[in-house]
C-alpha cells in the first residue's frame, strides 16, 4: 500500500509495538521511505526489536522528536530484513547521521508495510 500522505516527509514517526500481554509501547524513531515501505534502523537488543520479533503487528503515526503523536495512526506489519536487503533502506535514509559507516554488529533494519 502507498505511504499515507500524513506520514510522507515527516521527520519522525511513532512506532507502536506490542508486548506479549498486548500492551502498546510507543517509540519515536527516524525512518526512511522507499517504494511504498518505511524503514527503521534499530539494535537487536532493543525492546522494539524484541517485541517485533514476537509480534510483527505495529501501528505508525507521525510524531514530534519527543513522541507526541501529531496525526492519525496506521496499522502495519514489520519485517526484520536480512543483511543483504539493508542497502536500499540505508540509501533511502534522509538523515546523514544514519548513513555513516559506523554500523554496529547489533544493528538491524526493519521494513514496515502499512495496511491502509
Amino acid at each position: 500500500m502507498p505511504i499515507p500522505k500524513e506520514v510522507q516527509g515527516q521527520k519522525y514517526i511513532c512506532l507502536i509495538t506490542f508486548r506479549k500481554n498486548r500492551a502498546a509501547v510507543n517509540t519515536p524513531v527516524w525512518f526512511a521511505e522507499r517504494d511504498d515501505k518505511l524503514y527503521v534502523q534499530t539494535r537487536n537488543d532493543s525492546g522494539k526489536y524484541k517485541r517485533i520479533r514476537n509480534n510483527p503487528n505495529v501501528r505508525v503515526a507521525p510524531c514530534t522528536i519527543r513522541g507526541k503523536v501529531i496525526g492519525p495512526e496506521f496499522a502495519g506489519k514489520a519485517r526484520i530484513l536480512p543483511p543483504e536487503q539493508w542497502q536500499p533502506a540505508k540509501e533511502a535514509s534522509k538523515y546523514w547521521l544514519a548513513r555513516l559507516p559506523f554500523w554496529s554488529s547489533k544493528n538491524e533494519c526493519l521494513e514496515l508495510d502499512l495496511q491502509i
